[in-house]
């Protein structure tokens, strides 16, 4: 082999899906309560762009995220569309419960890798969570669901409450996760710290190490490199991504954190560089401007909104 071939970069995949969780991630992190109709009209217009993945809400009690208190009805409205695939997040079995008896399609159970950010979190350690998904994979057998189970491991690149995370606790978490009965694993930057040299080596050994069962990767954009990162995950093989439309979201526990990689900014992005999302970009940004006027008062981020689509851009890239 001669050493340019030796040097050559795997071809990137063709096609990739991105998750919608601003409904969940974004609005949870925000002070408004937008109605039950507001978020189905949201669920609505975002599968008629082409979303076909979306993270409704979570199972949480409604005194901790009022936001939130609906997800049940959200789940309900989201099995009506043909063919949406709805998760939710749940934070422990009772949450997971609920989630199975609204037959949602997925349920994910978040792990923080830095354990000062799971106690603040989620008031247990790493392990502690992996055992909660024990049970809840007992729970979800013996009710004979077809719910899936995602443990998401978050806080992988760094913390603002501990700093430092060896990959190799994450890795092992994984593993811990994937041995405990997890159907899938991903990986999440959820305070914004991870680079994409980062990003390229931990989701190429979680990767080797999860093969198919790895499902998702979750970048903040809160320095800038949200889609970088991204595109470090394409390169090792990384298909499925989560966003937020308008870059909503963040995390209490990262001070000024500017929010999720924008739904709309990684489906330009994605279909600029020939990769098939199915989703239709003018439409997103019409549904971020109506998404917009509900939210007023809050900040939104993003980029596609400012500067609109270049000319050089064919909407007939995102159907390739």
């Amino acid at each position: 082999m001669n050493a340019i071939a030796s040097t050559e970069k795997p071809a990137l995949p063709r096609q990739a899906v991105i998750r919608e969780v601003g409904l969940r991630d974004g609005l949870q992190s925000l002070a408004t309560i937008l109605p039950t109709p507001h978020k189905c009209e949201w669920i609505q217009a975002a599968y008629a762009a082409g979303q076909r993945e979306i993270e409704v809400g979570s199972f949480v009690p409604a005194r901790l995220l009022p936001q939130l208190a609906d997800t049940a009805e959200l789940v309900a409205f989201a099995k009506t569309l043909p063919g949406l695939f709805t998760s939710v997040l749940v934070p422990n079995l009772r949450g997971a419960e609920a989630a199975i008896t609204a037959q949602a399609d997925l349920l994910l159970v978040p792990l923080s890798a830095s354990h000062a950010h799971s106690l603040a979190n989620l008031r247990k350690t790493p392990d502690e969570v992996v055992a909660e998904l024990a049970k809840i994979r007992a729970t979800r057998d013996a009710a004979g669901s077809k719910t899936l189970i995602e443990g998401g491991v978050g806080t992988a690149f760094g913390c603002t409450l501990q700093g430092r995370v060896e990959p190799a606790e994450v890795l092992r978490l994984l593993q811990a996760l994937l041995d405990a009965g997890a159907d899938r694993v991903s990986l999440a930057d959820t305070v914004g710290y991870a680079d994409p040299a980062q990003v390229r080596s931990l989701f190429a050994q979680a990767r080797q190490l999860a093969g198919e069962r790895f499902w998702c990767g979750h970048f903040h954009d809160t320095r800038g490199l949200g889609l970088a990162n991204v595109l470090a995950a394409l390169d090792v093989g990384v298909t499925r991504f989560d966003a937020c439309l308008a870059g909503i979201g963040g995390c209490p526990h990262a001070p000024g954190a500017s929010g999720n990689v924008s739904t709309e900014d990684l489906a330009y992005m994605l279909a600029s560089m020939g990769i098939h999302t199915g989703l239709a970009i003018d439409q997103l940004l019409a549904l971020r401007a109506r998404v917009a006027g509900w939210l007023a008062g809050e900040t939104l981020h993003g980029s596609l909104w400012r500067a609109g689509l270049p000319r050089t851009f064919s909407e007939e890239n995102t159907n390739l």
